[in-house]
C-alpha cells in the first residue's frame, strides 16, 4: 500500500491518511533516538509481515549511537513510516547536524509528515491541545506539546492526561516511566536511549510489546521522566 500525503497548510507539513483495512496489523512504536540495535530487537519481536504497517511517533534520530542505521531501516521498508519529531525538525532547520547523514538522508527526514491517521487514531510526535481543532495547530505545537500551561513544559495538566475525546492520539516526546494508555491517548516514549524500554502498541490486539536496550546511552534526570496518571477533566 502506498501512503498518499495530503498537505495541511496550517500544520505546514503533510498529514498522511491511510486505509487501515488494507493492513493486517498496525503497530505504533515509541521514540527510537538512534538505537538501531534495540529497534532491530523490537522488530524481531513484532515480526511484521509485508501486510503489516509499523508507524513511528518520531525522534528516530539523535542521542543514540546509530541514527543513520535507524533511518535506513525505516526508509528501506515500504510498510514502515514515521511522523516527524522535534529532533528531526532540528535537522531540517539546521539547528543540529549528524555527520553520518547524507543530503538524501536529510531530504528523507524533511519528507516525514507531521501526522498519520486512520479510523479513530492519530499519530503525532508531541501531542494536541483538545481545546482547539487539529487544523489550528502549528507544526511546532504538534512536535512539542506536553503541558496545557502556557510557556510551560513539565507542569501539569498535561494534554494527554486530561484528553477526553477522539481521535485517540498516539504520541512520543514526553519520556514516561511507563506507557500511558487511555481511551483517548497512548504515550509510547519509555526512554530507550536513557535505559528504559522501546515500546510498541499492537493496534489490533490492544496490547503493548516492549524490549530492553543493551545499555544506557544517555543519562536523564528523574525530574524530566514523567510518571503518567489519568486526571480529571476539571484539572484542565
Amino acid at each position: 500500500m502506498v501512503l498518499q500525503p495530503t498537505l495541511n497548510p496550517t500544520i505546514d507539513a503533510s498529514h498522511r491518511r491511510i486505509d487501515s483495512g488494507q493492513w493486517d496489523d498496525i503497530y505504533v512504536v515509541g521514540d527510537v533516538h538512534g538505537c538501531r540495535g534495540t529497534l532491530e530487537q523490537l522488530l524481531d519481536e513484532l515480526d511484521p509481515g509485508l501486510d503489516d504497517l509499523v508507524v513511528f511517533v518520531g525522534d528516530l534520530v539523535r542521542k543514540g549511537p546509530d541514527s543513520k542505521g535507524v533511518l535506513d531501516i525505516v526508509r528501506d521498508r515500504p510498510n514502515l513510516v514515521s511522523v516527524r519529531g522535534n529532533n528531526e525538525q532540528k535537522l531540517v532547520d539546521g539547528h543540529k547536524t549528524i555527520d553520518a547523514l547524507t543530503d538524501d538522508d536529510v531530504a528523507y527526514v524533511e519528507s516525514m509528515p507531521a501526522a498519520v491517521s486512520w479510523d479513530d487514531a492519530l499519530v503525532v510526535h508531541g501531542g494536541v491541545d483538545h481545546r482547539k481543532p487539529l487544523v489550528e495547530h502549528s507544526l511546532t505545537e504538534l512536535l512539542n506539546n506536553r503541558s496545557l500551561v502556557p510557556d510551560a513544559s513539565y507542569e501539569r495538566p498535561y494534554w494527554f492526561e486530561t484528553r477526553r475525546e477522539t481521535p485517540r492520539v498516539f504520541f512520543g516526546h514526553t519520556v514516561l516511566a511507563h506507557p500511558f494508555v487511555s481511551d483517548y491517548a497512548v504515550g509510547l516514549d519509555t526512554g530507550c536511549v536513557y535505559g528504559g524500554q522501546l515500546t510498541a502498541y499492537d493496534y489490533r490486539a490492544d496490547e503493548l510489546i516492549a524490549v530492553d536496550p543493551p545499555e544506557t546511552y544517555v543519562s536523564r534526570s528523574s525530574d524530566s521522566i514523567v510518571e503518567p496518571r489519568v486526571t480529571s477533566p476539571t484539572d484542565q
